[in-house]
């Protein structure tokens, strides 16, 4: 249900100012976006709220990530031409709304023959340890939290390797599909992609802010570079979106879950790398372990600075949503300024959206209104909502 732009989004107070604390202050500089990215922020990463258990002892454990043979790394019979869809994610309120309109959206791009693209099956693996009320809703396994030797340091995408670890040693031999796409709560479909990776090469999203030869954190992607891989050989991704065969995944995910948790423990690298050092130690994996990456621009939108469903001319496929958006009433994006519209997911960190939210001025760009059309669907759409 489309809400007129005129009907009161306009002054609606943010969380920020409800709490009287300081707004992001973003322009279009990418040192200061990049700044912000690392403080955490614009909270990248829809598992970046909500409590998880394990964490509590001061010790860096590193725990055996290897993948058990020949669940994770047995190779599929041809596969079928398909990628899998994986999601990881908690139990928290903030992570399950996102959660419940991001697969509701994959559900019509699945069911729409135009648009499914090689786009197969999906699951949740749910890192809660625990069943929640969504489980006859999107399917899911669960898996263990961080055991409790882990810190994580109130860092909750520490999780995310481990939960790819038990999910590899677990579950991968139950998919079809030789290929997965690991995504996150807040990405939305426009369209399913096709099969971007290949069995010797991944695909995946360039991130600016992930820039390992950037003379300021080169020193500490050294120190984490066992191997001597050249300098080109870290791309500049984090784990989602990227389209990876299952053998691979399984070649990473071990040496990503040691360094992440190394990584967190070590305060210059934390300091550098902030709320995106999960992302570099991606990066930092997969080039020990001769994994590469073909990089794909069209894979994801980012509003509010994209403004337009293509990208250097491509369609692109998911709009991520991890920005605050505001907008003037005339149309014009205002980030780092809080917008006469405003819409930001942080302000639903304890609860979801009791109702579809008014929709942005009638001349704000095409992502932005595509965006809102897709959560205020599952809004409405969805059942026993919120």
């Amino acid at each position: 249900a489309r809400m007129d732009a005129d009907v009161d989004p306009f002054h609606r107070t943010p969380r920020h100012r409800e709490k009287g604390g300081s707004v992001a202050h973003i322009d279009a500089s990418r040192d200061e976006v990049d700044a912000a990215v690392k403080g955490g922020e614009f909270g990248l990463g829809a598992s970046s709220f909500g409590a998880s258990a394990g964490g509590e002892s001061s010790k860096a454990d590193v725990i055996d990530a290897t993948p058990k043979e020949p669940k994770a790394t047995k190779k599929k019979a041809g596969g079928n031409g398909k990628y899998h869809v994986l999601l990881t994610a908690n139990d928290a309120v903030y992570v399950r709304w996102q959660s419940r309109i991001m697969y509701h959206q994959y559900k019509k791009i699945a069911a729409d023959p135009a648009l499914v693209g090689a786009m197969g099956g999906f699951t949740r693996i749910l890192h809660s340890g625990k069943p929640d009320d969504l489980m006859d809703e999107i399917p899911t396994v669960i898996v263990d939290p961080l055991p409790k030797g882990i810190k994580d340091h109130g860092y909750v995408v520490l999780h995310r390797p481990y939960a790819f670890k038990q999910w590899l040693d677990t579950y991968a031999r139950d998919i079809e599909e030789e290929f997965v796409l690991m995504t996150e709560p807040d990405h939305l479909y426009l369209r399913g992609m096709p099969l971007f990776a290949t069995p010797k090469t991944a695909a995946a999203f360039p991130f600016f802010y992930i820039d390992p030869k950037n003379k300021d954190f080169e020193p500490i992607v050294q120190k984490y570079n066992e191997v001597k891989a050249p300098i080109d050989a870290f791309a500049p991704i984090g784990n989602s979106p990227v389209m990876i065969a299952v053998e691979s995944l399984a070649k990473v995910v071990p040496k990503w879950h040691d360094l992440a948790v190394a990584m967190k423990q070590d305060p210059a690298a934390d300091k550098a790398f902030g709320w995106v050092i999960e992302m570099w130690a991606y990066s930092i994996a997969s080039a020990q372990v001769g994994v590469t990456y073909e990089l794909r621009p069209e894979m994801m939108l980012q509003p509010p600075w994209d403004g337009s469903f293509k990208i250097n001319g491509k369609d692109a496929y998911i709009i991520h949503y991890t920005y605050g958006q505001d907008f003037a009433r005339s149309g014009e994006a205002t980030p780092g300024k809080i917008g006469e519209w405003h819409f930001d997911k942080r302000d639903f960190t304890g609860f979801p959206p009791k109702e579809p939210f008014p929709m942005p001025p009638k001349d704000a760009h095409e992502v932005i209104q595509k965006m809102m059309t897709i959560i205020n669907d599952g809004i409405t759409e969805l059942p026993h909502w919120p």
